[in-house]
């Protein structure tokens, strides 16, 4: 083999591997955060539901905007035999040992939801289970001990498809705790 075909095959090689690891385009790391995000059941909860011709289904207009700031809830009902967690029909407010927790929202409105987190942020909230990755604990039912195990790419990547959807105002109310006392 000639000493300029070793150098043609090192220089693909090299790009194929500078390839391989480098980082995501924007639009890739849309649609990977795109797809984790309709896999991994991000909707079923930051996103009201309502009835729909086939029963109840997430409403596509509050599409990932939490807890609507519109329906107060009344304390929830008392924990009874093996049943210890009670869930609003909007699937955005949930009861337990905990208190009551309602679903963030997730959209980029720089008010309500998450328009002014930086990726950090949003990584070092999921990482350590905090909010803005040092305030309140993330409470049941956000299963972040799980997400906690994804990689940096990936929750890059879920956040840069949050950062690209339609920022909706939505003030989520702060958790209760223990009990029904707000």
């Amino acid at each position: 083999m000639k000493k300029t075909d070793l150098i043609v095959i090192g220089v693909l090689v090299a790009g194929a591997v500078a390839y391989a690891f480098s980082p995501a385009t924007e639009e890739a790391r849309v649609a990977r955060g795109r797809y984790i995000v309709s896999s991994f059941g991000c909707v079923d909860c930051h996103s009201p539901w309502q009835m729909g011709p086939n029963g109840p289904e997430p409403d596509a207009a509050r599409y990932l905007s939490g807890h609507p700031a519109s329906l107060v809830m009344p304390d929830a009902p008392a924990a009874a035999g093996p049943w210890i967690t009670s869930v609003a029909a909007s699937m955005t407010a949930w009861n337990g040992p905990w208190g009551t927790s309602f679903t963030a929202n997730l959209t980029p409105d720089d008010e309500t939801g998450l328009g002014k987190w930086s990726e950090q942020d949003f990584i070092d909230t999921l990482r350590n289970g905090r909010h803005l990755g040092r305030g309140r604990e993330l409470l049941p039912p956000m299963p972040f001990p799980a997400i906690r195990n994804m990689n940096d790419e990936d929750l890059a990547s879920i956040f840069a498809y949050l950062q690209s959807i339609p920022a909706i105002s939505n003030r989520v109310p702060t958790p209760r705790p223990p009990g029904g006392a707000q």
